[in-house]
């Protein structure tokens, strides 16, 4: 018997694929997966858990995501609001910004994280970390570098990774993505060309032209931030474009150098002319795609969609039993918060026994440059087009006494109500601390009925800033009908 357990060890540790190791649990992702993890142990789970992570630990958001990037745009909000000082009559300027010293400040706080959450794990006594790239060979058994282990549960929290562009000569420039821009960039670029017009594109962009960088951004769409209100995304596509400039309607076709210099060619797609763009550093945001590929969950009976995103039902199950996913896997709003609420409908409806629905009615986002963006629920045509009777509501920054003492004027708030029940159906907000006053609007949203009836019945802080939603709920107009305010500015 000791024999046979001294071979079964060696050839474990050697990494015979004849011996699978059996876990209770896998967990492929260290992101918002790990709240499971930890809500199990709590509760005094006594099996074997795996963990399966091939980049730092800790998930997208913290590591090369939300985090970082929103330490990096406390920097560059504060950057423009001292630049614009002199619109109260203060006099001031900038004598410099220690570009190394903030992109390494803020490093160094990530990569710490990160180890800690990685000692962590690698401590515990029931867990066995696999730092490598997890990929299924058959049902519910995972290659994890030469070897084989296999779960009685499996929770796909597998995230996503930056889509790039499949043009000419992409392989012939070195770029920025997500993935490596806050831990290799430590010179400012001269020049900056970024491709993507969404969240990534303008936040970064906006970071690095308020650090000093001349920053072009490529949209191929018509406007920026397209899923937003068209008002909002052009609002802010003119409040940006005085620091940024701002190409939509155009798409790259082709990257190549130029001695030391990136040319980035692309298509107007309004007169069919290319256009080049020299650049000292590019940075890819178009998108992000998939890594279910990588992990070749089909060799598991786990289903994909026509883009590789994996397919789950309203319960957050996979078509395959025992096996959940959450968060980017599934490809739908791919934001932290929400891929936090998935790991909590997965443990419920995983552990606890529990057939829990996922409730996506009213998912926020924002938008962390300055101004900011924030949204809920539908946009105006969505409710039209859905067959709602609806008013809408619209009130001016410039219409509180926060907001004129700000001098945020021509900022808004637009809110999307049923005509007949009040229930709120949607909010979108541009303008300073968006994402902060958004929230109460998403609570309302989150309420048995959805009503906006507190918000009447109620009180806001006077002259606090939340008076905008306030009066935005007040301001109520026939569908359409609200542009007249906002054009009458």
């Amino acid at each position: 018997m000791l024999f046979w357990f001294k071979e079964t060890l060696i050839r474990w540790l050697v990494g015979d694929r004849s011996v699978v190791k059996h876990y209770d649990m896998v967990v492929i992702g260290t992101g918002s997966a790990m709240n499971i993890v930890s809500a199990l142990l709590e509760r005094g789970f006594k099996g074997r858990i795996a963990v399966v992570e091939n980049s730092m630990v800790g998930g997208i958001c913290l590591t090369r995501g939300c985090i970082p990037s929103k330490m990096l745009l406390e920097v560059a909000r504060n950057v423009r609001r001292i630049r614009e000082a002199r619109r109260l009559g203060i006099e001031a300027r900038i004598e410099s910004v220690d570009f190394a010293g903030v992109m390494e400040r803020v490093w160094s706080r990530i990569y710490g994280e990160s180890r800690e959450i990685e000692e962590s794990l690698k401590r515990h006594p029931r867990i066995d970390l696999y730092q490598t790239t997890g990929a299924f060979v058959g049902d519910y058994t995972i290659d994890v570098g030469g070897r084989e282990i296999e779960g009685d549960t499996i929770i796909l929290g597998l995230g996503s990774r930056p889509a790039v562009p499949k043009v000419p000569g992409v392989d012939e420039i070195d770029y920025y993505t997500n993935d490596n821009f806050f831990r290799d960039l430590r010179a400012l670029p001269r020049r900056t060309v970024v491709v993507g017009g969404g969240f990534v594109g303008l936040e970064l962009g906006f970071f690095l032209a308020m650090m000093g960088s001349q920053v072009t951004v490529l949209q191929r769409r018509d406007r920026v931030l397209p899923e937003e209100e068209p008002e909002v995304s052009e609002l802010l596509e003119r409040d940006l474009s005085r620091y940024i400039d701002i190409r939509t309607n155009h798409e790259v076709v082709e990257f190549r150098r130029k001695g030391d210099v990136k040319v980035v060619v692309a298509e107007n797609k309004l007169t069919g002319d290319n256009v080049e763009f020299e650049a000292d550093a590019v940075l890819v945001a178009s998108g992000r795609a998939s890594n279910a590929g990588i992990t070749r969950v089909e060799k598991t009976g786990v289903k994909t969609d026509e883009k590789g995103w994996v397919v789950v039902d309203e319960y957050l199950r996979t078509t395959k039993e025992g096996i959940w996913a959450l968060g980017d896997a599934t490809g739908k709003l791919m934001f932290k918060h929400k891929a936090n609420y998935d790991s909590i409908i997965v443990y419920r409806n995983a552990f606890l026994g529990q057939n829990v629905k996922a409730d996506y009615h009213a998912v926020p986002h924002a938008v962390f440059t300055e101004p900011e963006v924030a949204s809920v629920g539908l946009k105006e045509r969505e409710a039209l087009e859905k067959g709602y009777d609806i008013l809408v509501g619209y009130a001016d920054y410039g219409e509180t006494a926060k907001g004129e003492a700000m001098m945020a004027e021509g900022y808004f708030a637009k809110v999307i109500l049923d005509r007949e029940t009040f229930r709120i159906l949607g909010a979108h907000i541009v303008g300073p601390e968006a994402s902060i006053l958004i929230q109460e609007v998403v609570t309302l949203m989150y309420t048995h009925e959805g009503s906006a009836e507190p918000i009447y019945n109620g009180m806001h802080i006077h002259p606090a800033l939340s008076e905008v939603v306030e009066r935005a709920f007040y301001h109520l107009h026939e569908p359409g009908e609200w542009r007249r305010h906002l054009h009458a500015r």
